[in-house]
């Protein structure tokens, strides 16, 4: 082996670990900030009885949220869809940001008890009844080979 094949070989392994480390230690920033918003949303969180209107996934700009609200997003996050849920609180219609999970679980033109804390909404049981889990769509290689 020549000498220039080895000093590649090592330059490329130093730039793989700089590269693994810099990735190692903006994912710890990262963890670290979001723990601190969950604290945050824990510390504000509060139950509402809300009338589900409609719920959709859309962009910022066309959700009718508040500006100020718009304007605290992240430049790089306002061109993604978010889930949006337009609901009847007391005798006000709001706007909310719901958490992906929850999203798929509240139903439409139905009163639900919901876990809001500001314009985000972190949880949600049905009043009257259970809420309907939605089935899981079958990937492919289940679709394949025939399972449940």
């Amino acid at each position: 082996m020549s000498i220039k094949f080895l000093i590649s070989i090592i330059i490329m392994a130093a730039i793989v670990v700089a590269f693994a480390l810099v990735l190692y230690f903006l994912n710890k920033r990262a963890s670290k900030r979001q723990d601190e918003q969950q604290a945050q949303i824990e510390q504000y969180k509060q139950q509402v009885n809300m009338l589900v209107i409609d719920k959709k996934k859309m962009k910022l700009k066309e959700s009718g949220l508040p500006q100020e609200a718009i304007d605290g997003v992240p430049w790089y996050s306002r061109l993604f869809k978010v889930p949006i849920v337009k609901a009847k609180v007391g005798p006000r219609i709001m706007t909310f940001v719901a958490d992906a999970q929850v999203f798929q679980v509240i139903p439409v033109k139905k009163e639900v008890k919901a876990t809001i804390s500001g314009l985000y909404i972190t949880d949600v049981r049905g009043i009257r009844s259970q809420l309907e889990k939605p089935q899981k769509k079958k990937n492919f290689f289940r679709r394949l080979m025939g399972e449940k």
